[in-house]
């Protein structure tokens, strides 16, 4: 094999394992159990369609997972977490790729957007409200900024909180500049996994989302990020710019928090009490450490 071949199959490797290191943890418990665990949710009190907002949390949280990752497995410490707080929490799918089951957030992310605004209605229509709050991991934290600005979103929307989010792309620690040295990647890499694509700095998606400013008006946005991202880098790129927003770290919050990009979405209990502040923010704590 040529040596640019091989050097091209190292690199697109190099960009699917990153992807998948946003959900690796819980993978395998999503392809051995799909029903039962979509079963478990449910009763843990999340996706519950017949669950009706209370005073105190009037809006309901929309979870959208990360890059290869689903609506549950993403969600199994946070979602838990939202409704004994008293939410009424429910997560989608989206992203799917025809043939490929359990890891989604791979197709075109516009149509992705499209699918959360048909679940967002869906969620809407169930509860009776008339605004939800979004919390997004990595992709789904970015994910729903052109469902806010393009598709009519911020009418139906009252916060967008992004758990390490891409919002200007990541370069993968560098390995993304390397592309155009390699013929035919980026191009096999947007027919294979579009999803993968957009996300990648520079790209056409994020020069769309981000042209003429970050936010919309109408929504507060929140990002809480980590210095020890190794998926979306550089870290400071998740940040946003515009009014109603708050970029957090939580390293500032709590020094000794080694979390890096897939512990932040899934585990990090500093990073799910900052999410508990933004859902409610007139009764917002100090978070530390011991949060």
């Amino acid at each position: 094999m040529l040596p640019w071949r091989r050097a091209l199959r190292a690199l697109t490797a190099a960009l699917i394992v990153a992807g998948a290191a946003t959900l690796t943890p819980t993978a395998t418990a999503a392809e051995s159990a799909p029903s039962r665990a979509t079963a478990a949710a449910v009763s843990s009190g999340w996706n519950d369609y017949g669950c009706k907002p209370s005073a105190a949390h009037p809006r309901p949280v929309v979870l959208a997972h990360g890059t290869f990752g689903n609506s549950v497995d993403n969600w199994l410490v946070l979602a838990p977490y939202l409704v004994k707080r008293g939410y009424c929490v429910f997560s989608l799918d989206y992203g799917q790729l025809p043939g490929v089951p359990f890891f989604h957030g791979l197709g075109p992310i516009d149509k992705s957007a499209e699918q959360l605004d048909v679940y967002v209605d869906k969620v809407l229509k169930a509860t009776g409200a008339e605004e939800v709050d979004i919390v997004g991991h990595s992709q789904g934290g970015m994910m729903p900024r052109h469902y806010l600005k393009f598709l009519g979103g911020a009418e139906k929307v009252n916060a967008l909180i992004g758990l390490v989010p891409d919002n200007h792309g990541t370069t993968l620690l560098g390995l993304t500049k390397l592309l155009p040295f390699f013929p035919g990647a980026e191009d096999l890499l947007s027919a294979a996994t579009p999803g993968l694509a957009d996300q990648i700095a520079g790209s056409k998606f994020l020069t769309k989302l981000n042209a003429g400013g970050d936010t919309v008006p109408g929504v507060r946005y929140t990002v809480i990020a980590t210095k020890y991202d190794e998926v979306v880098t550089p870290y400071r790129s998740q940040f946003l710019n515009g009014p109603d927003v708050r970029n957090v770290v939580v390293q500032d919050l709590c020094a000794v928090d080694l979390s890096e990009h897939v512990a932040v979405g899934i585990l990090d209990r500093v990073a799910h009490h900052e999410v508990a502040n933004a859902l409610d923010p007139a009764h917002a704590t100090p978070t530390t450490c011991l949060s």
